[in-house]
């Protein structure tokens, strides 16, 4: 009796999926009924006027003082340049009145300097591009420091 059961179990489980297969459609970018071109996203994403034309600093962020290795080394972000600040007369804080100011700390990240490029290019942003800077290595040694470094100068005689 149980073997039954699982028979028509599983045959009514094939059948259902079967079922669902013919509804499912591949779809294609080619099919596309609006074709948005570079700088136009913005148009379309609802994003107000006033913003559409921001100035961003795209960048790649040096390490943090307790970072050891290479893992988060070599990507770029996008940083909004921001605009209104003062000072908050209760609390002494600093306030802003600018909706991006902290959206390029966290959110905009990307793994190549192209890509950040083309997103801002995308949105119709215009940027400013900083250079990477690589920063010099010297090799060292732990015996470097015990090395005989030569004699030490002489105090310089007092002139009256």
């Amino acid at each position: 009796m149980a073997g039954v059961l699982q028979r028509l179990a599983s045959n009514s489980c094939k059948t259902y999926r079967s079922a669902l297969t013919p509804l499912t459609r591949a779809f294609s970018t080619e099919d596309s009924l609006v074709e948005i071109k570079s700088g136009e996203i913005g148009l379309v994403s609802g994003i107000p006027q006033e913003h559409r034309s921001r100035k961003v600093m795209i960048f790649s962020p040096a390490r943090t003082a307790t970072q050891q290795g290479s893992g988060k080394v070599g990507k770029w972000k996008i940083n909004f340049l921001s605009t209104q600040k003062w000072e908050n007369p209760l609390m002494g804080w600093t306030s802003t009145g600018d909706p991006y100011a902290n959206v390029g700390d966290s959110a905009l990240c990307f793994d190549s300097k192209e890509a950040a490029i083309a997103f801002a290019k995308r949105h119709g942003w215009d940027y400013t591009l900083k250079k990477h800077h690589t920063p010099l290595l010297k090799v060292k040694s732990y015996a470097d420091n015990f090395k005989w470094k030569g004699h030490p100068n002489p105090p310089k005689a007092e002139q009256n």
